[in-house]
């Protein structure tokens, strides 16, 4: 018999995800309760270049960073510096990256190879990126690490930035201990997981590989996207579960859909990155660019009403999406997910709280900010008013009646949970166990537990030294 396994990172009795994805510390370049400052020392006609004519050129021009904070500060030298995004590049107020190994390939800043320093311009609060990632760290799913910053360049103040961690080698490793030498993809506007053929070069412009990039492997993206558009319907619910780490997407994509995450795959197929997992060559999907976030819109849509199982757009392909809705099994899982979120992160007066105090660390550095108001005319007063007001125009929510919003919303949307089984587990009797007696059972991060513990994968450990995964469902 065909062993298929459902992968959770740690044991539990409930039903509840816990523990799936380690949340590495904030360190010095992620200061929580403090606004650090970023210099950066560049020549003037670099910089010049750098805004003008190699503005969409990616060409990093050497410049120096000074980091300063209350209790810390450091001078680097040689950094790659330049403008990032993509839409973002034409407006006013820029983003900017710091890559600290590009001219020295050993160089890092409190482990970090890059740093990702985000403008925001479209949004006037300056917090719903932090708030989605705040959210992702809060539901156990890879989140990047972020802070905020006062940037100067040349002496000159550019504004409030958000600092994001960068999604590369040392965030995978930190996320994926042991395991995070394998394949990442970062998926760019196209990339709706449609069927194109066997040809890598058909997927090499949508889907980047950002690591292992002299392989140029791109076989296990291709099974994946076969598996998910190619297999039969009846079996197709263990298939996917073969190659995909399910039990994450369906708590990512639950969450992304809860704060109106419409730049990501489900909707408008952009802005995420899949990564093949060393430990068991699964695909787990990762999200990403979350400014466009709790009530941002420019389609005319209220994404706090918009109805939690038909979330991608009806006209357009999203298999990853609505083949799990569409599966009873899947549908249910997403069930689960969707109200565990609810009824855990999502409370409303706690965030509200966390916003408040957020907003009051930043304001000083806000307020300041000249180049906030350029590209939509956002005033200081817009920004004071942003968590509970609606601004107007693209911005068609304050934050928390966003939040209140969406949790009444999705809650009366929601199907009954059935706790159906997973049609693909397999229980210890029906194992032939050829290596003999028992001697004890471990979780996957080997922790001994009781050999009768459900729903969730076990590691059999045998008298003559092998071992062998198993997963039960209650």
């Amino acid at each position: 018999m065909k062993l298929i396994l459902s992968i959770f990172f740690g044991c539990y009795l409930s039903g509840i995800v816990e523990g799936q994805i380690p949340q590495p510390a904030f360190n010095e370049a992620f200061l929580q309760n403090e606004v650090a400052a970023v210099y950066i020392d560049i020549s003037p006609d670099s910089l010049n270049m750098l805004l003008g004519d190699s503005l969409y050129a990616a060409y990093e021009f050497m410049a120096t960073v000074t980091y300063q904070s209350a209790n810390f500060t450091t001078t680097i030298d040689s950094i790659g510096f330049r403008a990032r995004g993509n839409t973002s590049l034409a407006s006013q107020k820029k983003s900017f990256k710091v890559d600290f190994n590009r001219f020295l390939q050993s160089q890092k800043f409190q482990g970090l190879e890059e740093m990702n320093l985000n403008g925001e311009h479209n949004d006037v609060s300056i917090l719903r990126s932090f708030l989605s990632h705040h959210l992702l760290r809060s539901a156990g799913l890879a989140s990047a690490r972020t802070s905020y910053v006062k940037l100067y360049i040349n002496n000159e103040y550019k504004g409030l930035y958000i600092n994001v961690e960068h999604l590369d080698d040392e965030f995978l490793d930190l996320r994926f201990p042991g395991q995070a030498n394998g394949n990442l993809w970062k998926s760019a506007y196209g990339a709706d997981l449609t069927w194109w053929g066997t040809n890598p070069t058909n997927y090499d412009q949508v889907y980047e590989l950002k690591t292992n990039k002299d392989s140029a492997d791109y076989s296990a993206l291709i099974h994946f996207i076969d598996v998910l558009n190619n297999t039969p319907a009846s079996g197709f619910i263990c298939a996917i579960q073969e190659v995909f780490d399910v039990e994450l997407f369906l708590r990512n994509i639950a969450l992304e859909i809860l704060i109106g995450q419409w730049d990501g795959y489900a909707y408008n197929k952009n802005n995420y990155y899949l990564y093949q997992r060393e430990s068991d060559g699964k695909i787990v999907f990762l999200s990403y660019d979350l400014d466009n976030t709790f009530g941002i819109d420019w389609f005319n849509i209220n994404w706090a009403q918009r109805n939690i199982y038909t979330w991608s757009p009806s006209n357009q392909a999203r298999p990853l999406y609505t083949k799990f809705m569409a599966n009873p099994y899947f549908r249910d899982r997403f069930t689960y997910h969707m109200l565990d979120l609810l009824n855990t992160i999502w409370n409303v007066n706690d965030l509200q709280l966390l916003l408040e105090q957020k907003q009051q660390l930043i304001a000083p550095a806000a307020l300041d900010d000249d180049y906030k108001g350029l590209d939509y005319g956002f005033t200081d007063q817009d920004f004071l008013n942003a968590l509970q007001q609606t601004w107007g125009a693209h911005v068609k929510s304050g934050i928390v009646p966003y939040l209140q919003n969406r949790k009444t919303s999705a809650l009366a949307q929601l199907s009954p949970y059935a706790a159906l089984p997973n049609p693909c587990s397999i229980g210890l009797d029906e194992l032939n166990l050829p290596q003999g007696q028992v001697l004890f059972v471990t979780d996957i991060i080997g922790r001994i537990i009781d050999p009768a513990t459900k729903n969730c994968i076990k590691i059999l450990n045998f008298e003559n030294g092998t071992q062998q995964r198993v997963y039960e469902m209650e």
